[in-house]
């Protein structure tokens, strides 16, 4: 049985006809960049974040870059941020010149640790960018309470996490903005790039939707240097035939989260992955701890299972922010979780045939009979 770590084609038959009759209304308008389904598209994703705004760009790292360069950030300052993360987290603090400081993670939920943050606070920071990684919000209120203290403004990037909730607080409206990514693989995809930062902040909102145009308040009169992120209408269109359905699809992943935790909660060598009671964890990657988990994911692989290891390169040791001075040991649980973690196929479309066969699978590994899986096999 060949198991995709992602099957975007399961999900498109499903919405089919409605992707194409929202596509061509686009093409019958020929209104592509922002215009009605954009703004609709907004206004959809700031009421189902329980915010007042929200602004359309062209990827979620561009809302990131947007999110911090509306505060100012540049030169001189300091973001406190993850190790553990997608490359755009630190990429967006570097562009605009300032340096990122980084908190390690809890080994628990592979966030940041709230204790790391208040102690990496110093007098040049100006901001914190907290991820929630892989569908689960970090521990808010106390980044919240140490970042208030300080007048520091927290961004969040939930990239991974729309639908995600903390205390019943949706993921990206805990912070002065919170910023999403609609990458095709993320809970809520498009049919290529988008982004969208949400906030409560109106000044905040009209900033961004100036920088995110070149600058511009008119056209051809630029109050400053922005860049070109505007978010396409084709996306729109996609992005709101989808956003009806995130919610079952996010209790889909839900629910086959639930049962890998049955179907692996006893199995040697394995540790799965912790949702904290107080949090709605959507799943964007089901990610498993694992003894020798590159032999694992050979293995897995092999036999026709899609896996994938996020991320095998803590950002504090990537080459080209050598110049930060990053070593072994400055993070030791991100640097044990890149060794350590692999995601499993979790999408709503997934059967529990499919679950057992990944189990099962995995449960031979540690049992010694990696010979019995064969790819291609039914």
């Amino acid at each position: 049985m060949k198991i995709p770590l992602l099957d975007l084609a399961a999900q498109y038959r499903t919405i089919k006809g409605e992707i194409r009759e929202a596509v061509e209304e686009v093409f019958e308008s020929q209104r592509f960049i922002l215009g009605p389904r954009v703004a609709e598209l907004e206004e959809r994703i700031a009421a189902y974040c329980g915010v007042s705004r929200a602004v359309g760009t062209a990827s979620g790292s561009d809302a990131i870059l947007l999110a911090l360069s509306a505060l100012g950030i540049g030169p001189g300052d300091e973001v406190i941020t993850t190790p553990y993360s997608f490359f755009s987290t630190v990429s967006s603090v570097t562009r605009l010149g300032a340096r990122p400081v980084f908190a390690d993670i809890d080994p628990r939920t592979f966030n940041i640790d709230p204790a790391r943050v208040a102690g990496s606070i110093g007098p040049r920071t100006k901001a914190i960018l907290v991820v929630h990684l892989y569908g689960q919000t970090a521990e808010m209120d106390p980044i919240l309470d140490a970042a208030a203290s300080r007048g520091i403004p927290v961004i969040e990037d939930a990239c991974q996490a729309i639908g995600a909730r903390c205390r019943g607080r949706a993921a990206g409206s805990m912070g002065l903005a919170g910023c999403f990514s609609f990458f095709p693989s993320k809970n809520l995809g498009g049919a290529g790039d988008g982004g969208m930062v949400v906030t409560g902040d109106d000044s905040l909102a009209d900033r961004i939707r100036v920088l995110r145009e070149h600058g511009a308040r008119r056209r051809y009169y630029h109050d400053e240097v922005g860049i070109n992120s505007r978010l396409d209408a084709i996306q729109a269109a996609v992005l709101l035939v989808k956003l009806r359905r995130l919610d079952e699809w996010s209790e889909g992943r839900r629910r086959n989260a639930a049962r890998y935790d049955e179907l692996l909660g006893a199995a040697e060598g394995v540790v799965t992955p912790a949702a904290l009671p107080h949090n709605r964890h959507i799943y964007n990657q089901y990610v498993i701890r694992a003894a020798r988990r590159d032999d694992l994911k050979e293995h897995l692989q092999g036999a026709g299972i899609g896996c994938e290891v996020y991320y095998p390169v803590p950002l504090h040791l990537q080459a080209c922010l050598s110049f930060l001075g990053g070593k072994e040991g400055d993070c030791p649980e991100a640097e044990r979780a890149a060794s350590e973690t692999l995601a499993l196929p979790v999408y709503p479309e997934l059967t529990a045939a499919m679950q057992d066969e990944v189990a099962g699978a995995i449960g031979r590994f540690y049992a010694g009979r990696p010979g019995t899986d064969r790819a291609g096999k039914d």
